[in-house]
């Protein structure tokens, strides 16, 4: 996410391995993740959103993430669970397995309505495989994932607070870093 800067870090490690650096992560966060079956992670980047039911309890469920200027994207059908959850309390967490981190950014998701930047991420899915297109203020498709519903879809930017980091390769560590962002 190359337009955040740090202001807070924080080694969690309990093992004594160095602080992961952020520079580091953020390069992570602003490469392109992959999501067809072998092309990434174990065996794919699966990216998994958290948001909060109305009683409270987590709802999980995994997206299509797609990164456009070093923003986070992701779509959700209008009547699911997630969007219903993001209209009513926008507060999330995205978390994906890479190399060579596991992360996690906690933040805010903003739906995204804006003609130009709604392009933008319809030309980054279909660069990805997902042959979307903007109709009105969401996406359509021929198809989308199988629990999507049906379009149009919503899209949502995640504006990150926090990023967690969890070392998958060496020299491994745990690192919080909180964020702000920079005009």
């Amino acid at each position: 996410m190359p337009g955040l800067d740090t202001v807070a870090e924080r080694n969690l490690d309990g093992y004594g391995a160095p602080m992961i650096d952020w520079a580091r992560v953020r390069d992570v966060l602003g490469s392109r993740l992959t999501q067809g079956p072998d092309t990434g992670g174990p065996n794919r980047h699966t990216a998994w959103l958290t948001t909060s039911n109305a009683d409270g309890s987590p709802h999980v469920r995994p997206v299509g993430v797609v990164g456009v200027a070093g923003t986070w994207y992701f779509s959700s059908g209008t009547d699911t669970r997630k969007s219903r959850n993001l209209a009513r309390d926008s507060r999330c967490a995205v978390s994906v397995a890479t190399h060579p981190f596991d992360v996690v950014i906690e933040g805010q998701a903003e739906r995204v309505s804006d003609a130009a930047e709604l392009q933008a991420v319809a030309d980054a899915f279909a660069a990805d495989g997902w042959p979307a297109r903007v109709s009105g203020d969401a996406l359509t498709a021929e198809f989308s994932a199988p629990s999507a519903g049906p379009p149009p879809w919503h899209v949502y930017k995640v504006a990150p607070a926090t990023v967690y980091a969890f070392g998958t390769a060496e020299p491994y560590g745990a690192a919080r870093f909180d964020l702000a962002p920079t005009g």
